[in-house]
């Protein structure tokens, strides 16, 4: 969200990485690990290192990623897409309101 000038980072900082890499920060950090639905977190310090998000991995969210210097930026539209699923939850509605506006506002302009 940050990097879209959407919004300020919250507390932590969340990635996704491949899954064998996933697997040896499980066994590196047992007693720092998040289970959502079945989404797996190693949670160590400000990161939150996941095997998936909403059950999306790795190779579905570096499709038309932006690529940073030694990582990669999720696309605008698989954010409106996660944002979306997410959207019962108040903050992530809002997420997706902020999403939906700038996806508007480059294709119109200001509306």
């Amino acid at each position: 969200m940050e990097y879209y000038d959407l919004r300020k980072a919250g507390n932590d900082i969340d990635f996704v990485i491949h899954k064998d890499d996933h697997a040896i920060l499980l066994n590196t950090y047992p007693n720092n690990v998040k289970d959502l639905c079945g989404d797996i977190g190693v949670c160590e310090q400000e990161f939150e290192i996941w095997n998936q998000i909403c059950t999306f991995g790795y190779e579905e969210l570096r499709l038309n990623a932006i690529e940073e210097s030694c990582f990669l930026i999720v696309s605008l539209e698989k954010l409106l897409f996660l944002k979306a699923l997410a959207m019962e939850i108040p903050k992530y509605h809002k997420d997706l309101e902020l999403v939906v506006d700038l996806v508007l506002r480059r294709a119109y302009g200001k509306l």
